[in-house]
């Protein structure tokens, strides 16, 4: 970087050394050998930018003003679209005729502005969606909303065409006077700018910032009653919309086209007056409105008089210079608004105040002069103004892109686990975002301007990085939720202003006041978005309930029935699907049909005597044998053994059986018709002869009904090691009522030939019932033990966590992967229905009861906050989460539900300059005075400008923020 500064002040001394005596070039050397002699000074601080940020400035500053475009939200589009305009500029000089080069001007202009990158993906998805919709017929509304909208376009480029041809061809050679057609154009624009700014505003829940709208809802709690009084100015929205999008750029193109400084061909500064500002006309229309009234205004002062203004400037270069401006002054008041800030919070804020306040006070105003052409130099520049330190000490930072950081946008982030909630809100944001950006809730908005979000725990930032026509681009960050001292300080004042804007205003005074104006946030507007509320409860008096803590195991006992029958009809219809798989595919491949699709029915079928494999089958083998004999002659144990690899996908348990298993093996467990390869029997263990194991055994079952098999349990489900007699003692407590009634309620639609009675052919079965039986208590038994106590709360935490209390079932219960995430979910749903009845009220009926066991099933994840599933439920936004916790701290159990639905966001608009400020002071402070202190004074919470929340959303390494997206396209239409 040095180097090439020292060869741009050789390269301008040489050049005014060996040319003809130049003015310009003579002044710039002057200029430039004073300065060289601060080039030490200027490089210590920093002030002087890379070669990166000082082209990537000059590219976008060019762009912006010079052409008419926009910042741009990546490096490789602000290049490309400063070629491309740059381009078309040059072009527009060689066109000969005066027709051409407006037509031309026009239909560039309004090209360049749209987001061509966006509407070439979006037709080529179309295309890809197209030709797959012979298939699925669900990318119809895609599609025509594409086509729509590329219709739109083709058509406003043909009006646009046509008028700005029309009016030039015919009525653009009369010179400009207050009856002339230019100047009864100049009145409609008036008129068009103070209605607009009219209609801007009266959508603020503050006007200027100050004052409280009137028309603006004063209850803005619920979503409904926010909707209902928000109509009025949602109309007053579209209205200005149509204003924005159709009637000011028209009315625009025709102003440009009726002037006659359009009549002198091959003037460089017609050609680059006019392309900026037909471009501008729909790149950034509020700002081209505002230019072409001050222009027109100062036009109808001045046109009789012979200065400067009309002598040497054509129409385009005064709209140029309007623009410029413009732009420094709004830079400059919004700088004034900073160091104003800076200068009093350091001592009206006690924390903020320092021993040298008094002083630095005292010095800023004996040099107020000074400073302030430090402030005017900086927005002169469009380069940030650095508070050091955020002290009220003020430096130059080095001009830098609008977006402040050099990576892509959205490439680095601190991801944790509250990532996942901005994952979630951020597409629901971008579309609330889109109707605030296009009826003008949201204030002007223009690339660099940064705004924050808040809904209880979440801050979101939002970033403007592009804007065109009919289009913004935008950047949205998380910032963290586990607040830090500093960060809940911050976020205190933030809902004070809040607050204070939207929920304080029931019965104050029609025009009350901002207290909060001198806050770099101004409140704006409430964005209905869907998202997640989180709501965290105690539950003393709950889990540590006798009477609820009782009634834990009976609901226990019945939510497990109904899970194990949910998940063997489920099952059935699985087995009945693949069936129907497989008859597909004999039809269609006769010769070759895979062992993988054997009949999925016929590992169904009852346990034949000749098919069964027991412990008399192998009563043969003793200690001694030798297991992996392949003698011919054992061909007892060969028949066994062919029989056992060719039964059809039926998986045996036997008592003493051990199962081998690969690494493969063991990740496809959850496939049941691969069970059969992964069971190996190797033989049973030597039993003393002198005791004997009161267990119970693995009898055959025979079901009444042949349909039962459908839901029948797998059979080493049912093999836990409970004596008979405590089996018996526990027999007792199973819900046979409630397992006839939940058998009542399946339909076997997926079955083509049933008998009509089939519902009760199988509630009848007996042999059904034991077994459900078995399965049901051989759980209660792994996770409750044989004692009949009442569980202890700590119990109950640690058995929904996972972490449950061993004891002898235990061991068997886990070494059943899926028996034991049955059950454990099964606790968990029982967990929650204790919780809700004791909300709620008890459960009427069993009908209530599967009510809730439904509802949980299909809108509920119950589980924890660390699980995977919870971080992916919410990210499929499923309606509800539930989790348990313990507060150590207070040595209470909590309890936290997430909700999905459409509440308010607040919504508040920060002082752009007080962001890069303080931005450009992290980087300086942290790249050239290498302070990297966690505990330096420039990130401690500052409640009025926000000091440590805008360090967090600065871009990784130097800020932190949880979650950063990718550049969103927010469609304006």
């Amino acid at each position: 970087m040095r180097p090439f500064y020292i060869f741009v002040f050789i390269a301008v001394d040489l050049a005014h050394r060996f040319t003809v005596n130049i003015p310009v070039l003579e002044q710039t050397n002057q200029i430039l050998h004073i300065i060289f002699l601060f080039l030490p000074f200027l490089w210590a601080l920093g002030i002087l930018p890379p070669l990166d940020a000082l082209f990537l400035w000059g590219m976008e500053q060019v762009l912006e003003f010079g052409l008419g475009g926009s910042p741009m939200s990546s490096n490789t589009r602000l290049l490309v679209m400063f070629l491309i305009s740059a381009g078309t500029a040059i072009a527009s000089y060689f066109i000969p005729s005066t027709v051409g080069v407006v037509l031309f001007m026009t239909g560039f202009g309004f090209i360049l502005s749209l987001n061509l990158s966006e509407i070439g993906l979006a037709f080529k998805h179309t295309m890809i969606s197209h030709l797959a919709s012979n298939k699925s017929k669900s990318s119809g509304p895609r599609i025509h909303s594409v086509w729509r909208e590329f219709f739109f376009y083709l058509t406003v480029l043909t009006l646009a065409l046509i008028e700005a041809s029309l009016l030039h061809h015919f009525a653009g050679f009369s010179a400009f006077s207050k009856a002339s057609p230019q100047a009864i154009v100049s009145y409609i624009l008036i008129i068009l700018l103070i209605v607009m700014w009219i209609l801007r505003e009266i959508q603020r829940v503050y006007l200027f910032g100050i004052f409280r709208n009137p028309f603006y809802p004063k209850d803005v709690r619920t979503v409904t009653v926010f909707m209902e009084t928000q109509r009025r100015l949602m109309k007053v929205g579209v209205v200005r919309r149509i204003l924005l999008t159709l009637v000011s750029p028209f009315a625009m193109i025709a102003f440009l086209s009726l002037d006659s400084s359009l009549q002198s061909l091959h003037s460089v500064s017609i050609c680059i007056g006019f392309t900026r500002t037909f471009r501008m006309v729909w790149q950034n229309t509020e700002n081209a409105l505002l230019e072409m009234v001050i222009v027109s205004i100062v036009q109808m002062l001045l046109f009789n008089t012979d200065v400067w203004w009309n002598r040497s400037l054509d129409t385009g270069i005064r709209l140029l210079l309007a623009g410029v401006i413009r732009d420094r002054l709004l830079q400059l008041i919004s700088k004034l608004h900073f160091a104003a800030a800076v200068l009093l919070t350091s001592w009206t804020e006690k924390k903020q105040r320092r021993k040298s306040t008094a002083t630095l006070i005292t010095l800023n105003i004996v040099f107020f002069p000074i400073v302030l052409a430090f402030i005017a130099v900086s927005a002169l520049l469009s380069s940030p103004m650095l508070p050091l330190f955020t002290l009220p000490i003020f430096l130059i930072g080095f001009p830098r892109p609008i977006r402040s950081w050099p990576g892509p946008v959205g490439a680095t982030a601190c991801v944790c686990s509250d990532t996942m909630y901005y994952q979630q809100v951020v597409p629901s944001l971008a579309a609330a975002l889109q109707s605030a950006l296009a009826s003008g809730s949201l204030g002007l908005s223009l690339p660099g301007s940064h705004y924050l979000c808040r809904f209880q725990d979440r801050l979101m930032w939002i970033l403007v990085l592009e804007k065109g026509f009919t289009y913004c681009c935008v950047n949205i960050k998380g910032l963290e939720l586990q607040e830090t001292s500093c960060h809940t300080a911050e976020a205190h004042r933030v809902d004070e202003v809040f607050e204070m804007a939207f929920e304080h205003q029931e019965h104050a005074e029609t025009f009350s006041l901002n207290h909060h104006f001198g806050n770099i946030l101004t409140p704006c507007t409430a964005l209905p978005v869907r998202l997640y509320s989180d709501a965290r409860n105690v539950l003393s008096g709950i889990i540590d309930s006798h009477e609820n803590l009782k009634q834990l195991k009976d609901d226990f006992l019945k939510v497990l029935v109904w899970i194990l029958v949910q998940y063997c009809y489920k099952k059935s219809k699985m087995c009945e699907k693949l069936d129907k798989t497989t008859k597909n595919k004999e039809e269609s491949f006769p010769l070759t049909q895979p062992k993988a699709f054997d009949s999925a029915v016929e590992n169904l079928r009852p346990i034949k005597d000749e098919d069964s494999f027991s412990v008399d089958t192998i009563a043969d083998w003793t200690d001694d044998s030798d297991l992996f004999d392949l003698d011919p002659s054992r061909t007892r144990e060969r028949k066994e053994t062919e029989r056992l690899e060719a039964a059809p996908r039926t998986l045996l348990s036997v008592p003493g059986s051990v199962e081998m298993e690969s690494a493969a093996g063991a990740l496809q467990e959850t496939a049941p018709e691969d069970k059969l390869y992964k069971a190996v029997v190797l033989g049973l263990p030597a039993v003393d002869k002198g005791k004997k194991q009161e267990v119970v055994s693995l009898p055959l079952v025979e079901f009444s009904c042949s349909y039962s098999e459908l839901l029948s349990i797998p059979e080493e489900w049912r093999t836990a090691p409970i004596p008979t007699s405590k089996l018996n003692e526990m027999r007792q407590r199973f819900p046979e009522d409630w397992y006839h009634f939940v058998l009542s309620q399946l339909n076997f639609f997926h079955l083509k030939e049933k008998p009509s009675n089939l519902l009760e052919d199988i509630t009848k079965d007996k042999a059904l019932k034991e077994l459900y039986v078995h399965g049901v208590l051989s759980c209660c038994f792994g996770l409750f033990g044989l004692d009949n106590t009442v569980p202890a709360p700590s119990h109950v935490f640690r058995a929904y966590t996972g972490g449950i209390p061993w004891c002898v079932g235990l061991d068997w219960l886990t070494g059943k992967p899926e028996l034991f995430q049955l059950a454990l979910k099964a606790f968990r749903y029982t967990f929650k229905l204790m919780v809700d009845k004791a909300s709620l009220g008890p459960v009427e009926n069993f009908k209530e009861l599967i009510n809730y066991l439904e509802e949980y099933e299909s809108d509920w994840y119950i589980g924890l906050v660390s699980d995977i599933e919870w971080q992916q439920a919410v990210l499929q936004e499923k309606p509800y989460l539930f989790s348990l916790g313990h507060d150590p701290n207070m040595g209470v159990y909590t309890s936290r539900v997430l909700t999905l639905q459409e509440l308010l966001v607040q919504v508040g608009k920060l002082n752009d300059e007080a962001v890069r400020g303080q931005w450009a002071n992290l980087s300086w402070e942290l790249l050239y005075a290498t302070n990297d202190d966690e505990e330096r004074y420039s990130i401690q919470a500052h409640p009025v400008l926000l000091r440590n929340l805008t360090v967090q959303a600065a871009d990784p390494p130097l800020g932190y923020p949880v979650y950063s997206s990718a550049s969103l396209h927010v469609p304006l239409l």
